[in-house]
């Protein structure tokens, strides 16, 4: 067991392609703001802004690092296979995520195949993004040492689950004995996060509520218009 993350915020710093954020430096600042805020760590799509990153904070703080790669067939998208491994494995990040649940990889690749590659291959950690608890004692006996909520209502197993699940980090908790259990996933208010912590979960990422701007101007934006003195407003202009 590779214990790199200490208790607390990690924040997830990404950007997809058809998103405002997305080029330049504003990833690296954006993970430079989190860790002058106080996060543990960061989670970093693609190694561009991986090592980008690493380089602006120095170093100072560990890195989730992972690849989201899509392959007509499979429904996985996180680290899929052994080429984003490979890359993962050269980058600067200290952890490397994938997906391990139990749906089928691009061209029949196994997690067992990519978790042996990391171990081989490097002294970094990994990070199991799981969905069911199936995954997560799958995920532990093939010896990963973080387990993450990450996939939890983004399967077609768990499709429509409302996240965070407290529960389901309890079960987790109560079940996964020598990996560490993280929470990601819907954390949108400080209502959410006392659930979790409330469940005995210490390792917290939580992204589009801090590094989405869209996002959260759209949780604001819908809520002033289901105010009702808002919709009285517009009643009369």
């Amino acid at each position: 067991m590779k214990h790199v993350l200490t208790k607390g915020l990690v924040v997830s710093c990404q950007a997809l392609r058809d998103e405002p954020l997305y080029g330049g430096d504003t990833i690296p600042k954006m993970a430079n703001a989190a860790k002058q805020g106080g996060a543990v760590g960061i989670r970093a799509n693609t190694v561009r802004d991986i090592n980008a990153i690493h380089r602006h904070i120095n170093g100072e703080l560990p890195i989730i690092g992972l690849i989201k790669r899509e392959y007509f067939g499979s429904p996985v998208y996180i680290t899929p296979t052994l080429k984003e491994v490979k890359a993962l494995v050269h980058s600067r990040c200290e952890i490397i995520a994938l997906d391990a649940t139990l749906r089928p990889r691009p061209g029949g690749t196994t997690v067992k195949e990519l978790v042996d590659y990391i171990r081989e291959n490097s002294e970094k950690a990994i990070m199991a993004d799981i969905a069911t608890l199936d995954d997560a004692l799958a995920a532990e006996a093939l010896g990963f040492d973080y387990i993450s909520t990450t996939m939890r209502s983004y399967t077609e197993e768990t499709k429509g689950m409302k996240i965070p699940d407290a529960a389901f980090c309890r079960t987790l908790l109560e079940n996964v004995k020598n990996a560490v259990v993280v929470a990601e996933g819907g954390i949108v208010s400080l209502e959410d996060l006392a659930s979790v912590l409330d469940a005995g979960v210490k390792h917290i990422i939580i992204g589009g509520a801090i590094t989405r701007p869209q996002n959260i101007t759209r949780r604001f934006v819908e809520a002033i218009e289901a105010h009702s003195v808002f919709r009285e407003t517009a009643a009369t202009d």
